[in-house]
């Protein structure tokens, strides 16, 4: 008797914050019993037990994601409504952002714990990201020139985007940190000429990059190798250095051993394109309403998100002059509904291959993401950095015009 009435509490509780906030949401119970949106909505939240139902009545957007990440509630609807209406139900209860990141733990970005977490996200199996990623699986936010621009499209635009802003040319070496799964290297290598190195902590990366260098007959020009950024050998300089999606991994306080090896790895007058989410607190505080732990706790141990403004100063502390700095916020909220969608019509699939608690956590990730981009939480940086050369000049253009012409 008690639980019954200790559930009917719980439901009044769901039912009249429904009502407050206005979320547009049906809810049916695990008993088929169903409480109606305030208007007439097309999504449609399963709740599965009285225990899921306790999370409706004080959710958190963490909460939300982590139930339906573990199969105890389930959505009807696109990932793009989900999102929205979740943000509705938890409105008045959560802040954009969180405290101040937590104090640095060490132990968090050694050699061993950076490789762990690389693999823990990328280590799922090459095929799966296969079903979402575009035909050169670049996992990094592309760069739209039409609204109409295809995913393919978009990434090559985005590759041929930093190989303009590194301005590569025939024999320059290269060497790009956290190269995934060759696409950037193998586009520099083709398109300009360069001779490239590319290093990654994922065996399925390296394994599968590796293979396709094989394929195109660029062993000569072109290599991958399963190798932490601290360990890339100094002896013999690199013209341009990339380093695409991987500075989530690196951590606050690693930043002066991030950029003091990269100075040490360009030669005088090199360039260098760091590409990377950064959030826009200005305290870096991960993302409230319990987002940030479900991230760390689900997708990325130990990746930190820093203020744009942060990472500038560091780079300049470290001898690199910032020489241009573009926002892609826009872009990458496109480029993850892009994923999503083609996730999202991979189902099948991609349960067969990963679970659906690993599709689930991929779904709910980034749809999550791609509105947290869209909604100015969290933005994406390139920047273009200078290594002087000892009279203290560099050998950049007046302008940007190169990028465009």
């Amino acid at each position: 008797m008690t639980a019954v009435i200790a559930q009917g509490r719980l439901l009044d509780l769901v039912t009249e914050r429904i009502r407050k906030v206005s979320a547009p949401l049906n809810v049916r119970l695990w008993n088929g019993r169903v409480i109606e949106a305030p208007e007439p909505s097309s999504i449609t939240l399963t709740v599965k037990s009285a225990g899921a139902l306790a999370q409706l009545a004080k959710p958190s957007l963490g909460r939300l994601a982590r139930s339906y990440v573990e199969g105890e509630i389930d959505f009807e609807g696109s990932m793009r409504e989900v999102v929205r209406v979740g943000e509705t139900l938890v409105a008045d209860r959560s802040t954009v952002y969180g405290s101040a990141a937590p104090a640095w733990k060490w132990w968090r970005h050694t050699r061993q714990a950076d490789r762990r977490s690389i693999q823990s996200h990328y280590d799922v199996g090459n095929d799966f990201y296969g079903l979402w990623l575009d035909r050169n699986r670049v996992y990094s936010c592309a760069y739209f020139k039409s609204h109409d621009d295809s995913l393919d499209t978009a990434q090559e635009q985005k590759l041929d985007h930093i190989c303009r802003k590194l301005m590569l040319k025939p024999g320059d070496r290269m060497l790009d940190i956290g190269c995934g799964w060759g696409g950037l290297i193998l586009w520099a290598v083709r398109h300009y000429g360069v001779k490239a190195l590319g290093i990654t902590l994922s065996e399925g990366q390296h394994e599968y990059a590796s293979a396709r260098i094989r394929e195109l007959g660029l062993q000569d020009r072109c290599e991958v190798r399963l190798l932490d950024y601290r360990d890339v050998p100094e002896d013999e300089p690199f013209d341009k250095i990339s380093s695409v999606g991987m500075f989530e991994h690196v951590g606050r306080h690693n930043l002066p051993v991030y950029f003091s090896k990269i100075d040490r790895l360009l030669k005088p007058g090199g360039l260098v394109m760091n590409h990377g989410i950064t959030t826009n607190s200005l305290d870096n505080a991960a993302l409230g309403s319990g987002i940030g732990e479900f991230v760390h706790e689900y997708v990325f141990p130990g990746g930190e998100l820093m203020h744009v403004s942060w990472v500038m100063q560091e780079m300049a502390r470290q001898g690199l002059e910032v020489w241009d700095a573009e926002c892609l916020r826009p872009h990458y909220a496109r480029t993850l509904w892009h994923w999503v969608d083609r996730l999202e019509g991979s189902r099948d699939a991609a349960r067969d291959m990963v679970g659906e608690k690993h599709l689930r956590t991929w779904l709910i990730y980034m749809a999550g993401s791609a509105h947290a981009f869209g909604r100015g939480w969290i933005s994406l940086y390139q920047l273009l950095g200078a290594k002087p050369l000892r009279d203290g000049n560099n050998t950049l253009p007046l302008t940007r015009a190169h990028l465009y012409s």
